[in-house]
């Protein structure tokens, strides 16, 4: 029996007979990340919003700030994540174009992407929170996981997510579950925020929230017969 395994690159799972009964290309649980992600987004961007300005540095003379360099309008780290970002590709041949890709840079290229080969309307407006709740539906979502570039941007959106939260400071919290895992007995479960599934620290087992409640009745009925 051949065993294939998920696209995404910091993924090991095999993919089951459900994923792969529907040419699902990532696991359940990626899907699932990829969709926390996207949602998690908006929330980031508020936070970055918020960000702009450029701390103040430098030394104090007769009650005002001297500065050693010329203050810059903004943070640029946060200037970037937030910066515009075209429709379609610009050509960049003298290589002027550098650091952190905007949010909306890296989003519109899969949002076009499936729009073009399902033929759906785009998201009526650009901004990178729009364009993240768009690609966030079951629809689109569901159609990128069985696509040959699932994998692509899997990896793709995980080095953004990285990127805005080393930028925010503000990360999901994680959570120990007060439950032995299903599959290896050991505690230690952990929820995350906006993730359908709890993973298993020991084994890398993904349950969903029934999955656990449906175990637990299980143990339950175990111990009272």
């Amino acid at each position: 029996m051949t065993t294939t395994l998920c696209a995404a690159a910091a993924c090991s799972r095999a993919l089951n007979d459900t994923e792969t009964a529907v040419a699902q290309v990532l696991c359940n649980p990626c899907v699932d990340r990829i969709g926390a992600w996207l949602r998690e987004l908006p929330l980031q961007i508020t936070v970055l919003g918020g960000s702009r300005q450029r701390e103040t540095t430098g030394s104090q003379s007769g009650g005002r700030v001297v500065h050693r360099t010329a203050p810059l309008p903004g943070r640029v780290d946060v200037l970037n994540l937030l910066g515009p970002a075209a429709w379609r590709e610009v050509s960049d041949p003298d290589g002027d174009q550098h650091g952190q890709l905007p949010i909306a840079g890296v989003l519109i290229p899969w949002v076009r992407l499936i729009t073009e080969e399902r033929r759906w309307n785009p998201p009526t407006s650009l901004a990178p929170d729009d364009l993240a709740l768009w690609l966030a539906q079951p629809k689109p979502l569901a159609w990128a996981s069985r696509r040959p570039w699932a994998g692509d941007m899997f990896d793709e959106l995980a080095e953004l997510m990285r990127a805005v939260r080393d930028t925010t400071r503000l990360r999901p919290r994680r959570r120990a579950v007060a439950q032995p895992c299903p599959r290896c007995d050991s505690l230690t479960l952990v929820e995350t925020d906006h993730e359908l599934y709890t993973e298993c620290g020991t084994c890398r087992s993904m349950y969903t929230r029934e999955e656990l409640a449906l175990a637990a009745r299980i143990t339950l009925a175990a111990l009272d017969a």
